[in-house]
């Protein structure tokens, strides 16, 4: 486990997240040192979800998109669940969040059907990227290569498809926050 220590990484989602997808990478990020934040549309606590139809846990967040600065982070995660995705990709603050990590050149890691976020801030056209397999078409009409792989790196870009890839997802970021 790399020692990320003084980094701080920032888990956009709202209501209806997939759990493994925000608690896993946040708990693993925070194991190795890292400062994690959640950060949502306002500041209630916001609804997990399991496969997308099963209630769990609530999660307390640090702020809202708005208070969000972006240059005190070192890295965004944003996870899936569809109706999590679907909401926050119209949110035009999380759209402005994902474009200014991007080209600042951190990473972004966005997995399972968390591109749709991507997609709709228009960072998809000429990238290299997996996700929930439904978003494919998605991805390519937004002129993406959509590869069907556990995990892929595309500069300052990880994507994964689902929370069986968590694995390689969270080992990928913790590379890329250590280089």
């Amino acid at each position: 486990m790399p020692d990320l220590t003084g980094k701080k990484v920032a888990i956009i989602a709202t209501d209806y997240f997939e759990e493994a997808e925000l608690i896993e990478p946040r708990d693993a990020l925070v194991e190795a040192g890292a400062e994690v934040t959640i950060w949502s549309k306002d500041t209630d606590p916001i609804q997990a979800v399991e496969g997308d139809i099963e209630p769990k846990q609530k999660v307390e967040v640090d702020g809202t998109f708005a208070d969000l600065d972006v240059a005190s982070v070192d890295a965004l995660v944003v996870p899936g669940g569809t109706i999590n995705a679907d909401t926050i990709r119209t949110e035009e603050e999380a759209q402005s969040i994902v474009r200014e990590v991007t080209e600042a050149g951190k990473p972004v890691a966005v997995i399972c059907h968390g591109p749709w976020l991507l997609v709709s801030a228009g960072l998809v056209d000429g990238r290299r990227l997996t996700s929930y397999p439904s978003l494919a078409d998605d991805v390519r009409n937004a002129g993406g290569d959509w590869v069907d792989e556990e995990v892929v790196v595309d500069g300052n870009l990880i994507t994964s498809r689902k929370p069986d890839d968590l694995p390689a997802f969270i080992g990928a970021l913790e590379k890329a926050l250590a280089s």
